[in-house]
């Protein structure tokens, strides 16, 4: 690639996501930021919404005013069903890659979008061109799409672990259950409207306990690499903390394999994957480490029953969940170390 920096312009740059966004930007060495834009603030400085924000950059503006002319790649961290919106749109600006963080372009079919978001799907004939891209699973083929679906924050920590070993047949496909705990970041800046538990703050929240959305997106990529039902069952908490995600992962090993095979297996698995960090059997784990990277920590463990482990996964769900896997994905699309401006 040419020394000519990637011209970036992000809607929806005030949320918690999008000042992760900016804010890694900012440390790109090979992108310029052209636009800022949100729906409140305009005008305002982005310091006003983040003061870990150092960079001179273009105050808020609204995205009506972006000339596409002028960039090159658009981040959407918007509300579902407003992505589809702009791009279909904007489609016709050929040299503009699009990486929308929602859940517009997670899904290949617009039936369950519809089933699952209460939202018609009105680009329809753009899903086929999209691409749903957890990077470390996309790296051969993401430089092909101008759409790519960012995952989210939960699938991204469930799948990182499991796709490798449901692929290679090591785990059974029933009974597993993957019980996740999120900072309440990952419920967006109006959390408190959402959410009306009693001190949400200072207490752990057990939801969405029959239809979670990203059980969608997990559906859709197991079956994707098993031609197989999964059976799972899956559940979100939420904790008393601003940022971090925890699955734990109960599974039940075939062939009586080692768990110390297993460990290896998946230490083999991503070892090209730098954000990837599979620790020596079991090990403690928490969301400590990964907090403010774009890490993935995995820890397996045995449970002191025959052929039952349990597999923790630990990512920051505003960076590797969100911003962060955005930024790599960019990375990949424009054949750069994934790991540019997010060392």
């Amino acid at each position: 690639m040419s020394h000519k920096k990637i011209r970036i312009a992000i809607a929806g740059s005030t949320g918690f996501v999008g000042l992760d966004l900016v804010y890694l930007l900012t440390k790109h060495p090979d992108v310029k930021i052209i636009y800022l834009c949100a729906q409140k603030g305009i005008n305002k400085k982005i310091q006003f919404f983040d003061k870990r924000i150092k960079k001179n950059l273009p105050r808020i503006t609204n995205l009506k005013k972006i000339d596409y002319e002028l960039i090159d790649v658009l981040f959407l961290s918007l509300p579902n069903g407003e992505a589809q919106k702009i791009i279909k749109k904007n489609i016709n600006f050929t040299h503009v890659k699009f990486i929308d963080l929602s859940a517009d372009f997670r899904l290949t079919d617009p039936k369950t979008y519809k089933y699952w978001y209460n939202k018609k799907h009105n680009a329809t004939k753009l899903i086929k061109d999209s691409l749903y891209s957890v990077s470390e699973f996309t790296k051969k083929i993401i430089k092909k799409y101008r759409i790519i679906g960012n995952p989210g924050c939960y699938p991204t920590s469930i799948q990182l672990p499991l796709i490798p070993l449901l692929e290679k047949k090591i785990i059974r496909f029933n009974n597993i259950i993957i019980d996740s705990k999120s900072g309440y970041s990952g419920a967006g800046k109006n959390f408190k409207k959402k959410f009306k538990h009693k001190n949400l703050l200072n207490s752990v929240y057990a939801y969405a306990t029959q239809k979670h959305r990203h059980t969608a997106e997990i559906d859709q990529q197991f079956k994707k690499i098993t031609k197989n039902k999964i059976n799972y069952t899956f559940n979100p908490h939420l904790l008393p903390t601003f940022r971090g995600i925890l699955s734990s992962i109960y599974v039940e090993t075939k062939n009586n394999k080692k768990p110390k095979e297993i460990v290896n297996y998946l230490i083999k698995y991503h070892n090209s994957n730098i954000f990837v960090k599979v620790l020596p059997l079991n090990t403690e784990i928490g969301t400590g480490n990964v907090i403010g990277t774009n890490n993935c920590e995995i820890s397996i463990c045995e449970t002191g029953q025959k052929n039952k482990l349990v597999i923790f996964s630990a990512i920051d769900n505003l960076i590797k969940g969100a911003a962060g896997q955005a930024i790599q994905n960019l990375n990949l699309s424009y054949d750069l170390k994934e790991n540019r401006g997010l060392k």
